[in-house]
Formats: C-alpha cells, structure tokens, sequence
C-alpha cells in the first residue's frame, strides 16, 4: 500500500459566518488533510504537535479513519494551537480574530521511520523551516507538494523559496500566485511559479475552481455550485488532501493523472463547505463522494459540431 506523508497544523478554530459560529473545535491544516485523504485506500501519516489539552475523542476519529498518529507529539503542560475567524457575508473574505501559536510556536518535526520512505508528502502551510526539516528527513519520495500562504511571502520570503525549489507542486490561491509571481496574468503567474522549481503549480480559485499547470499544458476544473455553503474553512487543505490521497492511491503522478486528482480534490472541497469545521468529512461514505463526482462529470461534459 502507496504511504502519504502530512505535515501541518493539528489544531482548535472557532469559527463566525454570517449562518452561525462554534466554540472551539477539531481544525488544522494538517487535520482536513489527513480527513480527506482517509477516503483512499492508502497508508497516511500525520506529523504535527497539539498539548495536552487536545481530546483523546479528536485522536480517536482521526485514528478511526486509519491515520497514523505517530508522528504527532503531544506537548505535556502545553496548549494546542488555535485560530479564530469571521467570514465576510460574501463568504470570500475573512478576518483573523485570534492567533495562538502555544506549541506550535516551538515546533521541531520528527518524521517517524516507517514514514521516512513515503511515496508522497504533502507539506501543509507551516514555517518554511518546518516545511525544510520535513524534506530533510524523507527519502527520495516520488513527489512533493507544497501549500503555503501570503503570510510567509510576507514574513520569511527567502525561506519560502528555498522550500519551493525543492518541490514537485505548489498549490496556492489566485491572489497568492499573484504575490508571489508579481504577475496579475494566473497563466503568467504559473511560469514564473515554475521557474522557482515546481514541475506543477495548482492555483485555487475557490468558488471559480482550480487551475492545473504544467509545462506548455494547462487544465481547469470547475468549482461544483452548491445550494448552501455554512462554513469555508479548511475547504482549500480539503482539497489538497483529495489531491495528494488520489495520486497516493493510483501511484500516477502524470499530468493526466493529475486532472483527475484535481477533480477529486474539488469533489470534496464541496462537501467541507457545507457544514460548520470538520463536521461534513467526518460523516461522509463513498456512495456521497462518487455521486457527486458524478453531478462533476456531467457538468463539463459536453459536445459541439465545428462549422
């Protein structure tokens, strides 16, 4: 069985929408990672720190849904990191209410042994120091992927693109492609984005979609219109863990291959949105995810009579 290798935040988010909020519950990037990825038939891990405030009942489902925990270190005496925002009406845009590193703040990763040789790690948006110490560790994995934010454009520039060179893909936001590249053009972004090292960039559009890029080829797949949308956050980790736990589990990482991971990690994007936190891919079958990759394929499938 193919091993997928998470690194990111196990954490507690307290959420505002304009449909309602929550006290402190299960999040983290490394957590909806690791949830969406759980839905392949493959061996994943999880590398990340939490105090000893965080539930034995968080661990449980996360161990539940086969995801291994040895790689999680649990700080005695120390908090888990937490997070707390407010969405925007439009749903798009937010503001961070409170940030609170506690363990994170000190965090030095441990890769366990038996995930040194993973075939994939997906490095989740952490300090670009973190993200380092993680490749220094593992060996010869057929890919890495890279999400990361505008926050360490901002703060540790030179470090972020010491990671990027050492990566496969890069998945970040149309505004951070922007940033980063200091193109507006997403197609011209994505080139600049290659030449610092990736053979792949995936720029997320939210609501609009995904953007897949690589050398001269380029592929779009479209965001699923939903009814309700409760809740966006941890819907772009969401997407990531679809991506990488499809390439995981069909060990191809082709471009065309790549579109259909796309696809999956879109797919259940669109479930992660619809109810507060974690709470949609805690309680998601297969029969839910394949009828609505369905309700995908037939909204782009089409045919046309060239005149």
């Amino acid at each position: 069985m193919s091993k997928l290798l998470i690194v990111g935040t196990v954490a507690f988010d307290a959420i505002k929408t304009p449909f309602g909020e929550t006290d402190k519950i299960l999040g983290g990037a490394g957590t909806y990672i690791a949830l969406s990825a759980s839905q392949f038939d493959i061996e994943s891990g999880v590398v990340s720190v939490v105090g000893d405030d965080f539930p034995q009942d968080y661990l449980d489902l996360l161990t539940d849904r086969n995801v291994n925990l040895e790689g999680l270190e649990i700080v005695k005496g120390g908090k888990t990191f937490f997070w707390s925002g407010r969405y925007h009406n439009d749903m798009n845009t937010r503001d961070t209410l409170d940030t609170q590193l506690n363990v994170l703040a000190d965090f030095e990763p441990n890769v366990p042994k038996n995930f040194q040789d993973s075939d994939i790690v997906m490095l989740g948006n952490l300090h670009p120091a973190v993200q380092l110490s993680v490749i220094d560790q593992v060996k010869n994995p057929k890919l890495i992927v890279l999400d990361t934010m505008n926050f360490w454009m901002d703060s540790e520039l030179d470090l972020l693109k010491q990671v990027i060179s050492k990566v496969d893909v890069i998945t970040i936001n149309d505004e951070e492609a922007r940033q980063l590249s200091g193109e507006y053009s997403l197609v011209k972004a994505a080139r600049k984005i290659r030449d610092m090292g990736p053979d792949y960039v995936v720029i997320k559009k939210g609501e609009h979609g995904a953007l897949l890029f690589h050398k001269e080829e380029m592929f779009f797949a479209p965001a699923l219109p939903l009814e309700e949308v409760f809740d966006p956050t941890g819907a772009g980790d969401t997407f990531a863990g679809g991506f990488v736990g499809y390439l995981t589990n069909t060990n191809d990482i082709s471009f065309e291959n790549m579109k259909n991971a796309v696809i999956y990690g879109s797919n259940l994007a669109s479930f992660c949105v619809e109810k507060f936190g974690t709470e949609k891919m805690l309680n998601l079958d297969k029969h839910e995810v394949d009828k609505r990759l369905e309700s995908f394929q037939a909204l782009t499938q089409f045919e046309i009579n060239l005149a």
